[in-house]
């Protein structure tokens, strides 16, 4: 399907070009990077910019580092990127992964991480993990620089807490200070492409701490802090996990469409979370099945 809409077209040399062409347009800009659902949007009449700005030119976007403890990912990182790097595997494997979930292989080499978020969908595969690790996206205007919580990032289903004239430059994860392990159980119909009819990442640290987080069961992504408190300072047990598995009933709205009904989405939520609770304290303790395996329920 062609491209039929009209659009100017703009490839910024440097940062400062970039957030002036942002600012002129405002919310009638959209940035391109990976391309993998502003070009779709595009052909199906979805997306109708007055200017396309291409951002892939900028060089400070690129790539990711991890220094003084903050992993750094800029927004032009790809997944294929993070799946294909040693770092993120050993140091946040729920996000590496997580990545591995993302679409087919031919997507992964061209979407980004922050493009994933900024779309915003209920059902964005890297949420989950940028949430348990507690990220913070980094966004740009000419007024300067603003840190959002992965928390406050998403304020509904495709909306986020970016202003008309800024930029998504990165993000930055801060590495657990102490020991953890970690899982990111998909729900899926089949392996391989498909988005997710609900996932559930859980991060178990050493000091028998835990975090939790959802996608595609409720209209945004988010932390799940009454089954966090339902885990936290108790050991794994079937007691714990019944009442883990209740709270989260409590903290997710999912709905019924074509790839799942609602009631089959609040069944497999409490099986996920109790998987991913066992996949990730057997793993902080070098025992459990090898990450990026077991993980699609």
């Amino acid at each position: 399907m062609p491209i039929t809409a009209e659009f100017d077209y703009v490839k910024p040399k440097d940062m400062d070009e970039a957030l002036q062409v942002f600012s002129r347009y405002g919310d009638k800009a959209r940035a391109l990077a990976g391309g993998t659902d502003l070009v779709v949007h595009l052909k199906e009449g979805l997306a109708k910019p007055e200017v396309v700005v291409d951002i892939k030119a900028l060089a400070e976007l690129s790539g990711f580092a991890l220094k003084g403890g903050v992993l750094r990912i800029g927004a032009l990182a790809t997944f294929a990127e993070l799946i294909a790097s040693p770092l993120i595997k050993s140091k946040f494997p729920v996000l590496w992964e997580a990545s591995l979930t993302v679409a087919s292989v031919g997507v992964r080499n061209r979407a980004t991480v922050a493009g994933n978020i900024c779309s915003a969908v209920p059902s964005a595969d890297s949420a989950p993990a940028l949430a348990v690790y507690e990220a913070e996206v980094l966004v740009r205007g000419l007024k300067g620089l603003r840190r959002i919580p992965i928390g406050e990032w998403f304020t509904g289903p495709k909306k986020t807490a970016l202003l008309p004239g800024e930029l998504v430059t990165a993000l930055e994860l801060k590495l657990p200070e102490k020991k953890h392990g970690g899982c990111y159980m998909k729900l899926a119909r089949y392996e391989g492409e498909d988005l997710a009819q609900g996932g559930v990442a859980v991060l178990a640290l050493a000091d028998n701490t835990y975090r939790v987080a959802v996608c595609a069961l409720g209209p945004k992504p988010g932390r799940c802090p009454k089954t966090e408190s339902a885990l936290n300072a108790n050991k794994l047990s079937d007691k714990v996990l019944a009442t883990a598995k209740e709270a989260i009933l409590q903290e997710i709205s999912p709905i019924g469409d074509i790839r799942s009904s609602k009631e089959y989405r609040l069944h497999m939520a409490q099986i996920m979370l109790e998987r991913a609770a066992g996949h990730a304290v057997a793993r902080l303790f070098g025992k459990g099945p090898a990450y990026g395996t077991e993980n699609i329920a």
